[in-house]
């Protein structure tokens, strides 16, 4: 015997089981808009404290700890993070703040975590999942690194934290650089393999403390390749809180980066890691989405749009059947519940 009700149970536990395996969020946070102000000139893009940045308003974003995935990060409480943005109709700078007690930009022991802070943007049309996307909805991440922003003042090695340690050579190095060689002292970079492999982080300098990824879903991120990395940044932490400035041409010739267009909204996301806490990967703070407006009117040019950007992936096939599967036995559902009473029927 069926009820409306049975009936109305059984399709609501579908839809929501559809929804959760395919992480497509019920509601979102768009009423949170960050609008890039347009200016004239150049960009203050290694100045934090600029009056420049007064022409776009602050928004307060809120991010809460990372919990759909492991590592989970636990034991923190809601966090909160200033956003402007600016744009000349050629680049555009993204300004974050947010509060942090202590500065941690140093990664050479195992036991060293660094603070860090990332902006995503969706390569599709609409909303992927706001953590790392998803299966078909590719994201583009800018993460900045503390660590990479001191060595861009003076790379740090073991002899920084251990000044004092003794050290002949370094097998396969320069034997004239002695403690001091780095990474560009060998002689055969197979004895470096993760700079043989080209890895950024074993790269002897950084051309920009931002390191521009493309993620498809937890455990996709990947980084770009070298020369595909054009997002530059500049971090400055005072007085406890880090003061983050994002950049990059609004066109880019990569597919697998956002391009932006004057007069256009984006999704965005952003995330934050305390190394003090010793937080990295997936433990973090992140927000929902939040829309990026900039101001003015849209290029007549041909500067690609979010919707006409290809993901390295294409939408799932699998996705779209169980879709049109769903919409089936919606409208049967429909048919049979009003020809079913509210009694019981047999």
């Amino acid at each position: 015997m069926i009820k409306r009700t049975h009936l109305l149970l059984i399709f609501s536990l579908l839809i929501a089981g559809f929804l959760t395996f395919y992480k497509i969020p019920v509601a979102s946070s768009q009423g949170v808009t960050v609008r890039a102000a347009l200016v004239e000139g150049e960009l203050p893009l290694q100045d934090p404290g600029a009056e420049l940045w007064l022409e776009s308003s602050a928004v307060q974003v809120p991010l809460s700890a990372q919990n759909v995935a492991k590592p989970y990060l636990t034991g923190v409480g809601d966090r909160t993070m200033t956003v402007r943005a600016l744009h000349n109709q050629t680049q555009i700078a993204i300004l974050v703040e947010w509060e942090d007690a202590t500065q941690n930009d140093q990664m050479v022991r195992v036991q060293d975590f660094r603070d860090a802070v990332a902006v995503q943007f969706p390569l599709v049309e609409g909303q992927p999942f706001f953590c790392m996307g998803q299966q078909g909805g590719n994201v583009n991440i800018w993460h900045w690194k503390a660590d990479w922003q001191a060595d861009l003042v003076a790379r740090q090695d073991v002899d920084t934290v251990y000044p004092n340690m003794s050290v002949d050579e370094y097998t396969f190095a320069d034997p004239e650089a002695g403690k001091s060689a780095g990474v560009g002292d060998y002689e055969d970079v197979n004895y470096v393999p993760a700079l043989a492999a080209g890895n950024l982080f074993a790269s002897p300098s950084y051309t920009s403390p931002v390191e521009d990824l493309i993620a498809g879903g937890f455990g996709t991120i990947t980084s770009q390749p070298q020369e595909g990395q054009n997002v530059q940044g500049y971090g400055v932490w005072q007085e406890g809180k880090w003061r983050v400035i994002f950049s990059r041409e609004l066109a880019s010739p990569e597919e697998t980066d956002i391009s932006f267009s004057p007069g256009q909204v984006y999704p965005m996301a952003l995330a934050v890691w305390d190394g003090e806490n010793q937080e990295r990967n997936g433990q973090k703070s992140t927000s929902q989405w939040v829309s990026l407006q900039l101001e003015g009117e849209s290029a007549p040019a041909a500067v690609t749009t979010p919707a006409e950007q290809p993901a390295t992936e294409g939408v799932s096939v699998i996705f779209w059947v169980i879709t049109g599967v769903l919409v089936l036995l919606v409208i049967v559902a429909t048919i049979v519940y009003f020809r079913l009473p509210d009694g019981d029927q047999t």
